[in-house]
């Protein structure tokens, strides 16, 4: 057991699984769409529809949607954020079929169009596990440099994208591969060691049979320095 797992996480209270692992959940969807959402609508499941206002959970879901890490102070003010910001939200519970009861379903969509759509949980002491990116299943933490990768299930995908961050580099901690039936449609999530240049994501975007990346840098720097 961690120091981590008996004080729990430095955050604005008052739950650690309903205030800082909704912000966390929030925050990664917000570093997932790449930008802070035009509109955002947000479902609750379980103890997030049922407890979740007494412990600020909508408050902490839309400040990670802002860019809010959970111990920010602001944290308790992020509706008037938000407002001032010009981030649309709803917010409404949603039933779901064996679903941890801390869930949240999100539903972003950027300024320029671009949407995503993820599905987590917080399962304890600030910790999160994103359960669905874009209607396919994933599975990940949210505490790593990650890679989600939407391409065709055909021969060399994969092949393609590893040698990428060979190149560069770049070692897979982790590496999950989910698809719909063979030659369909899938997504790869692959958890990275190291931060994944924006230039990199972009050449990965071009690569024959993939259809959309998307990348989270849990430490993103003010400017990209690689090209």
């Amino acid at each position: 057991m961690r120091l981590f797992d008996v004080l729990g996480p430095v955050m604005i209270g008052p739950s650690s699984s309903h205030t800082a692992g909704a912000a966390r959940i929030g925050y990664t969807a917000q570093k997932l769409l790449g930008e802070i959402p035009a509109q955002a609508d947000i479902g609750l499941y379980g103890s997030f529809a049922t407890t979740g206002k007494g412990h600020g959970t909508d408050k902490a879901l839309v400040a990670g949607l802002l860019g809010l890490r959970p111990d920010d102070p602001r944290l308790p003010d992020s509706f008037a954020l938000a407002a001032e910001q010009g981030m649309a939200f709803r917010i409404h519970p949603v039933e779901l079929r064996s679903a941890h009861p801390n869930t949240a379903v999100l539903t972003l969509t950027g300024r320029e169009g671009r949407v995503l759509s993820m599905k987590a949980a917080s399962v304890g002491g600030g910790r999160i596990r994103v359960t669905e990116i874009d209607g396919v299943p994933a599975d990940f933490g949210g505490d790593s440099n990650t890679l989600i990768i939407h391409n065709e299930d055909t021969p060399g995908c994969i092949a393609e994208v590893t040698t990428c961050l060979a190149v560069r580099r770049i070692n897979v901690a982790s590496m999950q591969v989910f698809r719909a039936g063979t030659g369909g449609y899938a997504v790869m999530v692959l958890e990275c060691d190291s931060h994944i240049p924006h230039p990199l994501e972009r050449k990965l975007a071009t690569l024959p049979g993939i259809l959309k990346v998307t990348c989270l840098n849990i430490d993103e720097p003010e400017e990209d320095a690689e090209e």
